[in-house]
């Protein structure tokens, strides 16, 4: 039997890659089946929906992290718009699972994997290296968020996130005012479960049609909040002009469905400069 060729890992780019930290939070929201697979017909044709007892799940979710290079440092933030996937072959390989235990990570053959849909990033680099190493359909976007943050004790489990529409030029990443998309989740007050749901799955479609998967593991639990109709008011997510695919592609998916769940995730600090002292 002939294994696969390995996808290549062209230049200036080095796998894997690692965070040096990462804060993230992710939504999601339990739709009609027909519309998930209406689009991966289309964007990913040998991926195929899950299903939760009959429904499939959009997932969003976006991330800031910060990457160590021997140069110096970067920082990146993106917004993924996912919807949860498996290849076509495995159905008969998937346990039977309803959402709540998804999300809390039963699912251990990792088949269950987030197809891409759209990915906006502030980074040029970080857009070209999704494009290349994992077939992402990556473009530009800019970000405005209010996060919880030990360095603002005030910000508590409030996490307010804004995409705006960006392009790339040779100066860089330009922003422009349209608002592709926001997302405000007030979890204030809600219990958190500890879940252990890495590695995440990645799917992409090359130019070539091929499916690829890259698999990403964080290292500590996620904090993830079941939502239910007395709590699934507290994310409100506000769309943009329909004209921009990401926001209509988004409107079409989720229609008027509540969140069914979200998910956390924020780097412990690993060094604190405390307060002064007089010294006399």
């Amino acid at each position: 039997m002939t294994g696969l060729p390995l996808p290549p890992v062209p230049e200036p780019y080095h796998l894997p890659f690692h965070y040096g930290a990462l804060h993230t939070i992710g939504v999601d929201y339990l739709i009609q089946p027909e519309r998930a697979r209406e689009l991966l017909r289309k964007r990913h044709p040998g991926l195929t929906p899950a299903l939760f007892d009959g429904r499939a799940c959009v997932s969003l979710n976006y991330q800031l992290y910060f990457a160590q290079y021997p140069g110096g440092g970067g920082i990146t933030q993106e917004v993924e718009i996912n919807l949860v996937a498996h290849p076509v072959f495995a159905e008969e390989r998937l346990p039977e699972l309803n959402y709540g235990q998804y999300a809390r990570g039963y699912d251990q053959t990792k088949l269950l994997g987030i197809a891409r849909l759209h990915v906006l990033c502030d980074n040029p680099l970080a857009i070209d290296a999704g494009r290349r190493l994992y077939a992402e359909p990556k473009h530009p976007g800019w970000f405005e968020t209010v996060l919880p943050s030990l360095n603002a004790p005030a910000v508590r489990e409030r996490w307010s996130v804004s995409c705006r529409r960006a392009t790339v030029g040779p100066d860089g990443l330009r922003r422009h005012d349209e608002q592709l998309l926001a997302i405000d989740a007030d979890l204030v007050g809600l219990t958190a479960e500890s879940v252990n749901n890495t590695p995440i799955t990645g799917y992409g479609t090359d130019d070539e049609g091929r499916l690829l998967a890259g698999p990403l593991n964080v290292y500590q639990p996620y904090r993830y909040y079941a939502l239910d109709d007395r709590t699934a008011g507290r994310i409100r997510l506000d769309l943009g002009n329909p004209a921009e695919e990401s926001a209509r592609d988004l409107a079409h998916l989720i229609a008027d469905a509540p969140a069914a769940g979200a998910w956390t995730y924020q780097s412990p600090p690993v060094a604190a400069h405390n307060r002064a002292y007089y010294v006399r």
